[in-house]
């Protein structure tokens, strides 16, 4: 198990080359970051015209993270709905392996047009991952697409000290398990059948969003249970 963090300052605009070589150099050997996309490539109508974007994003310096490089979250607003072509068009836009640094990409869809097997299938061809929006008001569609799994928790509440209850901490550390196995949860809701996989796979589990001063509490929570 890694300390894992994601980076939300790379949505909003480019970071710097000396930035990701600062982060690199202050953390842990095995310490991970993932990124947000940033949204001037996915806040857009026509999906297929965000080439430039994603290049300005790859050509920033994020590579100067290294082997701490994780994956990249490509969020999507709650407006945006599934045209199979444009989505289509979009991930083949994404690189894999930009100098010796082997990509992983995560798609956060927020409409429930995405609730579709076209999407599922779509996402399956090109090895990326469905961000599992769990706990929270958007669409679930716990369909494991790559070979990784990428999870944003949201449920964290003032009422609880550690953000969840402690039947709800032990509820998440048994699906990360379970994620982390290749297996979907049974509470957990895909929209395809899925086949468990053949071997585990690395999973990436963030607590976000909800009550936001709990959130590093739950986060120790769900560790000390793994």
């Amino acid at each position: 198990m890694r300390e894992v963090s994601e980076i939300n300052g790379t949505f909003y605009g480019l970071q710097k080359p000396e930035s990701y070589m600062k982060w690199h150099d202050e953390t842990p050997d095995d310490f991970v970051f993932s990124l947000k996309a940033p949204r001037y490539a996915t806040n857009r109508r026509v999906l297929a015209e965000a080439g430039d974007s994603i290049e300005r994003f790859f050509a920033s310096g994020l590579t100067h993270l290294k082997h701490k490089l994780g994956p990249i979250n490509w969020q999507f607003a709650t407006t945006k709905q599934f045209d199979a072509d444009d989505f289509e068009a979009f991930l083949a836009l994404l690189p894999k392996k930009p100098d010796e640094h082997t990509l992983r990409h995560a798609v956060e869809v927020r409409h429930e047009s995405f609730r579709s097997e076209a999407f599922v299938a779509l996402t399956r061809k090109y090895g990326v991952a469905i961000e599992l929006a769990a706990d929270s008001d958007y669409p679930q569609i716990a369909n494991l697409t790559a070979p990784f799994v990428y999870a944003r928790i949201m449920g964290t509440s003032e009422a609880q000290a550690h953000g969840y209850s402690e039947q709800a901490l032990d509820a998440w550390a048994e699906r990360a398990r379970q994620l982390a196995a290749g297996t979907v949860p049974q509470d957990l809701e895909p929209v395809a059948a899925h086949a468990a996989a053949k071997s585990g796979r690395d999973a990436y589990l963030y607590v976000i969003s909800g009550f936001k001063e709990r959130n590093p509490a739950a986060a120790r929570a769900i560790v000390e249970r793994l």
